[in-house]
């Protein structure tokens, strides 16, 4: 049996579809209620309702399970939501960890992030030996991915095969709402003018999947791998999405000193209305950020594996939410 943890999410809801396709026995856990994104095979998968916090749910989950996927993450860069993140994302793996240890579980994949590695010096690429440093500069969401992390460094040291995959900003169809790639995407249907300076990594939540599985499946234990398709800047990507949804492209830039002031100005309007801001510190200083990733340890380890070209992968999810968008004015 494999349990999934997180998938009621954007990248568990691909991963327990990719295995109910392979025909694989899948188990998963949901707080609240199962998404309608996963109605059609709902009842290919053994629902239980339970939370990573709670050790007596997690435990029956665990029950005859031989490899364990933990997606379940609070992603945020909201202040208020801060405390939870760190809580989830940090205690959350420590009991998966624990319990996983206790259950005799053969393997274990960590979705961590991008966010926890270090900083490469200037010039090089970010890959899996950059050490993580101590830093103002670190996001509260970096922080607790790291220190999550850190939980499964333990785990394999006290005899848990484990993995750990470190994606970059993951892009895929669906979850509109929640942020993410649908926010990229929704920027450029509204046609959104500012863009910075910023450049970061992309990857394909189908290849994120695809390469979970294989590490799964692999002898490979003890190791992370960041998984990253390629380096773009904001401005190349926003444009590239406006072009394939017939929008207009981005056009004026967003200087280091302007996102200051807009974030700032954000968090007041926040304060009197009590809605959360746009732009954080947090984001404002993100995008201005010039990072790139190399993957390549991933397809030196499994030459077989390969990310799709990330001209494509916009395609794909501009494609599903211009259908998503028109869809009700087709009916009408």
């Amino acid at each position: 049996m494999i349990l999934v943890t997180g998938g009621t999410g954007f990248l568990g809801s691909y991963l327990l579809r990719a295995l109910v396709n392979a025909g694989q026995p899948v188990r998963a856990l949901y707080r609240k209620q199962i998404p309608d994104v996963l109605r059609d095979i709902q009842h290919q998968v053994q629902w239980l309702q339970g939370d990573i916090l709670d050790i007596i749910s997690l435990e029956e989950a665990l029950q005859d399970v031989t490899q364990v996927y933990h997606c379940a993450a609070v992603v945020s860069f909201q202040p208020r939501h801060h405390r939870e993140m760190m809580h989830v994302n940090i205690e959350g793996t420590a009991n998966v960890v624990n319990l996983s240890l206790d259950a005799g579980v053969q393997k274990l994949v960590h979705v961590s992030s991008v966010a926890a590695l270090g900083r490469a010096k200037e010039g090089k690429m970010i890959d899996e030996d950059c050490e993580w440093q101590d830093s103002g500069n670190n996001s509260q969401y970096a922080i607790s991915k790291y220190r999550s992390e850190m939980e499964v460094w333990r785990g394999i040291a006290e005899g848990l095969p484990a993995v750990i995959v470190n994606p970059s900003i993951i892009l895929g169809s669906g979850f509109w709402q929640d942020g993410g790639s649908g926010a990229l995407v929704k920027n450029a249907w509204k046609e959104f003018p500012f863009y910075t300076s910023g450049v970061n990594g992309f990857v394909d939540v189908r290849d994120v999947v695809e390469a979970m599985r294989l590490l799964m499946d692999s002898g490979i234990s003890g190791e992370r791998f960041v998984l990253s398709a390629d380096n773009w800047s904001y401005y190349d990507l926003f444009s590239e999405m406006a072009a394939q949804l017939g929008r207009k492209p981005p056009h004026i830039s967003v200087q280091p000193w302007m996102a200051e002031i807009v974030w700032r100005m954000e968090k007041l309007k926040g304060f009197f209305s009590g809605r959360p801001p746009l732009v954080t510190r947090e984001t404002a200083r993100t995008a201005q950020l010039k990072v790139y990733y190399s993957s390549e340890k991933i397809q030196r380890l499994l030459p077989a594996f390969r990310f799709a070209p990330l001209k494509e992968t916009i395609a794909t999810v501009c494609r599903a939410f211009r259908q998503e968008m028109e869809a009700p004015l087709s009916h009408q």
